[in-house]
């Protein structure tokens, strides 16, 4: 098969297109013909990247954790999922990805494939679906008819928690740079914070739950602007040790859930939420969507046509 892989540690500039065995299939494993797949842009800084769970080094690697496509073989033991079933979901951190024509998956990381999306679409929506829903909705607690502040809310993640929040009967505040506005305008956001020209400590005030996509300042900024009984969630650095009285503060890692992606998916196809696809490369240039991302001028997914 062809593969995007790196036989060094390094950034993108690493990357070779090349031809690679086809991958081992395991119990429990789903082999997956690859349609598309996406990514998280500082998944080559992550460790699991380089090392598998005892920490052994497992170069060549194949990057990219986020997928689409259908099943074309079990492994042994292997239930959930058949042959011929379009799904979508997360490969495991310590294993390939998909940035290649096939990879293996546990079947439980995968969901039947939104019948409303193509493979593009739901390889954008896995992982910035299930890091929304679950920093919404299982850490956050998020309830019909509270107040939400998205930070980063034109972003993958962000586009996806708007949605979401929206869906469950919420208000929702969102924040970004000028260039983030018609993209949040499109979904409908209650309220935008332009943070070139506004502070956004008024709206964090008036929140029952921020979701943090941001860090640094504006993470430490929201947990002090924040009233008692607000929850501050981050997908992206823990909060300081210490936080105001009455206020819950969560850091989490996104977690690989069939039942999730399931719900997301329901939302999906009932066109509640539909995931921002940014820009579409091919597998050989896979580079180039790395970059594109790196540079911060592309809204939504960035995402590689395999099939």
């Amino acid at each position: 098969m062809q593969a995007l892989r790196l036989h060094e540690r390094g950034g993108p500039d690493r990357l070779v297109y090349e031809e690679a065995p086809l991958p081992y299939l395991g119990i429990g494993d789903a082999l997956v013909r690859v349609g598309a797949a996406s990514f998280t842009p500082t998944e080559l800084e992550w460790q699991p990247t380089w090392v598998d769970r005892a920490g052994r080094d497992r170069l060549p690697v194949i990057p990219f954790h986020e997928v689409s496509g259908m099943v074309v073989e079990l492994g042994p033991g292997t239930t959930g999922v058949g042959i011929g079933d379009p799904v979508y979901g997360l490969t495991d951190w310590y294993r390939d990805g998909a940035a290649a024509e096939y990879v293996a998956v546990e079947a439980r990381n995968l969901a039947p494939r939104p019948a409303t999306l193509r493979d593009v679409e739901a390889a954008a929506a896995a992982l910035a679906g299930l890091t929304a829903w679950q920093a919404l909705f299982v850490h956050g607690g998020l309830a019909a008819g509270q107040t939400v502040l998205v930070h980063g809310a034109a972003g993958g993640v962000g586009t996806v928690a708007v949605q979401l929040a929206r869906s469950a009967g919420a208000r929702v505040i969102a924040t970004g740079r000028a260039g983030a506005r018609d993209v949040v305008a499109e979904l409908k956001v209650d309220e935008f914070v332009d943070l070139d020209e506004e502070l956004f400590e008024d709206a964090a005030a008036r929140a029952d739950v921020v979701f943090d996509l941001v860090g640094g300042d504006v993470l430490r900024r929201s947990l002090s602007a924040v009233e008692p009984g607000a929850v501050v969630v981050s997908a992206v650095e823990p909060p300081p040790a210490t936080v105001r009285p009455g206020v819950r503060a969560v850091y989490f890692v996104v977690e690989a859930s069939r039942h999730d992606l399931v719900e997301l998916g329901r939302r999906i196809e009932s066109g509640q939420v539909r995931p921002v696809v940014g820009q579409v490369f091919p597998l050989a240039r896979g580079r180039e969507a790395f970059e594109a991302k790196a540079g911060g001028g592309l809204r939504g997914k960035a995402v590689l046509q395999v099939g």
